[in-house]
């Protein structure tokens, strides 16, 4: 048996200890306990002590992190070294928020330099566009900016924006993402064209969703202020500069984005154009600093006190041992609404595989489903499974200590829900204690058999807590890259490659050839149900 097959047969062991025993008994059995699973990190405080896990497992789990390679392919990573081995390029996102002058190197190729004139360039547009020296076609400034893209193209600036924006923002910024004709509605609805600028973000700039809602913005443009006039409201972001231009972008406004950033990886890069514009390059700059401080994070603490090892083991621990393919996220902040859906992305898309990097089958799980909402609304919705259901499903809880604005009051109200909640996942409440409040209400005791189980909560369910002490720039930063992190972990456990998507292309191929046949075009070659939808909708 490999050094690699024993430390997966140690992590299935454990898993075996921790279902005949209580998360809840191990806070006794180890005094030491919410020490050594509390830890801090750029700004965070990390609570894992409410994990399935004894302190011996962990330290058997991070022996399978050291026999999965983790601390090389970490090195790899950051070194910029090809670790997307199906598209032979680097994962470098961490160059992205680097201080200026890094010197880091993509695949043996120095990048920093790069990364920083395209910081400026944004820089120099986006105080041009809020200091009004940057103005639309008619003289007047610009006062929306309706973002385009799709994907990890959308999902990061707009979870940016929502957790960032000011109650009244000079900027409007805007987002669309859907090729269903009712989001770029909504957006434009009500907009001057003579103040909008329209950003549109595509990394090859041939993506079929953000390219039809482009082409529909342009029009809007156009039939307002002109042909020329409208291209002066146009800016992009893409690695096909010239496919940008071809679609009337200046070459000035069109930013760089490169092959060796992922999708889903690429907000801090010019990605982020519309909201270093809307809310201002400092706090962009900020989010970026909080970012590098959880790369330097993890970069150099040792495993056994890494944030981002330490919650992927809990996940995998979860995951593969203990058989549990779901997990939910619930942010006790509203701003942070949208953060389950960006995890989605990032979590699913990175490691929802079923091969490993060399193209064999995997014999274990990967990815969970992710889903989730914000705290409270959580707990008149979901909650109900997450505490009675019949599958045991871990959740990661985000709170916040300090909130952004409104009464005090209120956020201690918040914080109370969150403790709460994280509390009854773990304690439960028994059948005994029920039995005993309906018997002093006086209910008879067949009533009291029917209602008892549906009363009594079973509690023993695990979950992750993480605080930040408020939600600025800096531990937005903090926090995406935390999971950034942490996903590339559990994709180095699985043996699989986090930063390829071959999953999305097939849907895209065929919706391509579908359009051209509910055109007019011919027909055939499908099943026999697709041939009957595309028969029933065809013009």
């Amino acid at each position: 048996m490999s050094e690699l097959d024993a430390a997966w047969a140690a992590l299935n062991a454990a898993a075996d200890r921790a279902r005949v025993r209580r998360i809840a008994s191990l806070f006794d059995a180890e005094p030491g306990r919410l020490a050594r699973l509390t830890l801090e990190a750029a700004g965070l405080t990390l609570d894992l002590s409410k994990q399935p896990w004894s302190l011996p497992d962990l330290a058997e789990l991070l022996d399978l992190a050291r026999a999965a390679g983790v601390e090389a392919a970490r090195a790899r990573l950051l070194a910029g070294e090809i670790v997307n081995r199906s598209e032979q390029r680097p994962a470098l996102h961490v160059a992205l928020r680097a201080p200026a002058g890094a010197g880091l190197k993509a695949a043996g190729v120095e990048v920093s330099s790069e990364v920083d004139a395209t910081r400026a360039a944004m820089k120099r547009f986006a105080d041009g566009v809020r200091s009004d020296t940057i103005r639309g076609a008619t003289g007047k400034p610009f006062r929306a900016i309706v973002h385009i893209g799709i994907g990890g193209s959308d999902l990061g600036p707009r979870l940016i924006w929502e957790a960032l924006k000011p109650l009244e923002p000079r900027i409007d910024l805007r987002f669309v993402a859907n090729v269903d004709p009712a989001e770029l509605a909504q957006a434009l609805a009500g907009l001057d064209p003579a103040e909008t600028l329209v950003v549109v973000v595509s990394k090859t700039f041939t993506t079929l969703e953000t390219l039809a809602n482009a082409e529909i913005a342009r029009a809007w443009l156009r039939a307002a202020l002109g042909e020329a006039g409208a291209d002066g409201h146009l800016a992009a972001v893409s690695a096909a500069p010239d496919r940008a231009q071809a679609f009337g972008v200046a070459p000035d406004r069109v930013f760089a984005f490169w092959d060796w950033v992922g999708g889903r990886y690429s907000l801090w890069s010019a990605v982020g154009l519309s909201c270093a514009t809307a809310l201002g390059f400092a706090a962009f700059e900020r989010m970026l600093a909080g970012a590098h401080a959880m790369d330097v994070h993890f970069a150099e603490a040792p495993l056994e006190r890494n944030a981002p090892v330490l919650l992927a083991l809990a996940h995998v621990f979860n995951r593969n041992g203990l058989g549990r393919p779901m997990r939910a996220v619930v942010p006790y902040a509203q701003r942070l609404r949208l953060f389950a859906p960006f995890l989605q992305q990032l979590e699913m898309e990175s490691n929802g595989k079923r091969v490993d990097a060399q193209g064999r089958p995997l014999t274990r799980g990967t990815a969970a489903s992710v889903f989730g909402d914000a705290g409270t609304n959580g707990q008149h919705a979901f909650f109900q499974l997450l505490h009675q259901g019949t599958d045991i499903i871990p959740v990661d809880i985000v709170a916040v200590r300090e909130g952004s604005e409104g009464d005090p009051a209120m956020q201690r109200k918040l914080l109370a829900n969150a403790i709460a909640q994280a509390e009854a996942l773990l304690v439960g409440r028994g059948e005994a204690e029920v039995r005993a409040e309906l018997t002093a209400k006086g209910l008879d005791p067949a009533e009291i058999d029917m209602l008892a189980p549906q009363r009594t909560f079973p509690g023993d369910r695990p979950s992750s807590f993480l605080l930040l002490d408020r939600l600025d720039p800096e531990r937005l930063g903090a926090l995406i890259a935390l999971y950034e992190h942490k996903t590339f972990v559990e994709g180095v456990l699985w043996g699989i490659n986090s930063f390829d998507q071959w999953g999305v292309e097939l849907g895209k191929t065929l919706a391509t050839r579908v359009l051209g046949e509910l055109e007019g075009g011919p027909a055939g070659g499908h099943d026999p149900s697709t041939e009957a939808l595309i028969g029933k909708l065809k013009v």
